[in-house]
């Protein structure tokens, strides 16, 4: 009650002297998320909403990808490509400046790739430094990096929240108060609540930004966020996280609603280093017992696509393998059977977003008829980063793997959280990755497809869609999630 009678008398004082609340309210935006992070340095965390907050917005990389996945200028305002396509010179830009003052040249380009490449390195994304060969700064406003071999993803990488250009003086601190050289300045975060940036006046592009701040608020509770949005608590929620309360929002002439797509793999995925999942026709009967239909219609009310390999549907190289392992629960009865586990009793641990945890509720159904216990566990965010993805505690879990050309997961080996190590499928992707040819790249990733899916490595379950609730006066929000991060500099409201 104190916030809002504070508000009153704030508006009838500005009204008196004659100021336009209006005018500067709009230059406000409140955006809704489901997921808080548990650091805000990008290059040391894979929560995902970290570069959906930072990256481009706060950080910043060499490169920069569009909503139509197209790669761009950004630190690197041009770079040549030797004619072998193992040589990248770049050329900086002289205008750009860190957050505390700290300047920037290229020796923050090589202190941010000497981290990210080091035997000691947090990156989450470590293997997309590994074909670099060198990196060197032959002046202050150039940077030349030699690879081992061709790299058909590179410049696309360089342009994610895991190639950000961190300074030296700063880095140490990026996780709770980060300093980079975006559009956007770090102000403020209330953990469990709400975290805030400001307009840099200082930037380079500082006239296209429309924003004078920005306010994050973590809402993982479906009926919370309905609930803040229809009291126009929030001016945005790009990831809405329920689907079934759509339709009142379309109804509403204040909103508009949003149907996109994202590079979301959703995955059951199982622990492969670990028995039973390491043997595969314990995994097959699995992806028998599970009914896709029944979880995008229960999990989702519809509004997904079905997958049956780790790729997304609106891609080009896109093969539907939905039907590899049609449901059939009394079959898969007969395989846990068969493989000696019927009966037994299997841990699902789950991550507290509602596309995991509805998931999760249906999927312990059908495994239950298939003559499966599944034990469902709930688990905070810090939680299942720290046992599920660090330290491979689990049986099986439920996840989104938003990063593009991401099918490199599969090669990452045994210590990455799938548990997984194959060595045809690594260097399937080593082709795959090499390939500077698209049509042959193309045929090569349907090829990878195929095979994880004949591998049953995990349940594959649908495609994330990018589900979004918007005031009507937002304008300029991307539509769809070609990449992590969702650039706010061309965002305006009113």
């Amino acid at each position: 009650m104190m916030h809002i009678q504070k508000s009153l008398q704030f508006t009838a004082f500005a009204m008196a002297l004659g100021f336009s609340v209006t005018a500067a309210a709009a230059a406000d935006l409140v955006i809704g998320m489901q997921q808080e992070p548990t650091s805000l340095d990008p290059t040391s965390d894979a929560t995902a909403s970290i570069d959906g907050m930072m990256t481009q917005n706060v950080y910043e990389s060499l490169t920069i990808v569009s909503e139509n996945g197209e790669v761009g200028p950004n630190l690197a305002t041009a770079w040549d490509v030797s004619e072998d396509g193992l040589t990248y010179t770049f050329t900086l830009t002289d205008a750009a400046q860190f957050h505390d003052g700290t300047a920037f040249d290229s020796e923050d380009v090589l202190f941010s790739f000497n981290r990210a490449m080091a035997e000691d390195s947090v990156n989450p994304s470590k293997g997309i430094f590994k074909p670099i060969e060198s990196v060197t700064a032959p002046d202050a406003r150039t940077v030349q990096i030699k690879l081992k071999n061709k790299d058909a993803f590179f410049l696309f990488n360089m342009g994610q929240g895991d190639s950000a250009i961190v300074a030296a003086e700063s880095v140490d601190t990026n996780n709770a108060t980060p300093v980079g050289t975006g559009p956007f300045k770090f102000d403020s975060w209330t953990r469990g609540d709400r975290l805030t940036l400001v307009k840099n006046p200082d930037h380079r592009d500082a006239a296209s930004v429309a924003l004078d701040k920005v306010t994050y608020r973590f809402i993982s509770d479906p009926a919370a966020a309905t609930a803040a949005m229809m009291a126009e608590e929030l001016d945005a929620f790009p990831g809405f996280p329920a689907p079934e309360l759509l339709e009142q929002f379309e109804a509403d002439p204040r909103f508009r609603v949003n149907l996109g797509s994202t590079e979301g793999e959703v995955i059951l995925a199982m622990n492969n280093a670990k028995p039973p999942f390491d043997n595969i026709e314990v995994r097959r009967a699995v992806s028998t017992a599970i009914n896709r239909d029944e979880i995008i219609d229960g999990a989702m009310y519809g509004k997904a696509t079905p997958i049956g390999s780790f790729y997304p549907p609106h891609g080009k190289a896109y093969v539907d393998l939905t039907g590899a392992y049609p449901t059939d629960t009394a079959k898969a009865k007969e395989m846990f059977e068969a493989a000696g586990v019927a009966g037994s009793t299997m841990t699902l641990r789950v991550p507290p977003f509602p596309y995991a945890t509805r998931s999760a509720e249906i999927i312990q159904a059908q495994l239950a008829d298939a003559g499966i216990d599944a034990k469902v566990e709930n688990v905070e965010w810090g939680f299942w980063i720290d046992e599920i993805y660090k330290k491979q505690n689990y049986d099986m879990t439920i996840i989104a793997h938003t990063s593009p050309n991401d099918m490199g997961n599969f090669a990452r080996g045994p210590k990455y959280f799938y548990g997984y190590d194959d060595p045809k499928m690594t260097a399937l992707w080593e082709n795959i990755s090499t390939e500077a040819d698209a049509d042959k790249r193309d045929m090569l990733l349907k090829e990878g497809q195929q095979y994880l899916s004949d591998q049953a490595v995990h349940g594959f379950l649908f495609q994330l869609p990018l589900l979004g609730v918007f005031r009507t006066e937002v304008n300029g929000y991307w539509s769809s999630a070609p990449v992590l991060y969702t650039p706010l500099k061309g965002v305006s409201k009113g």
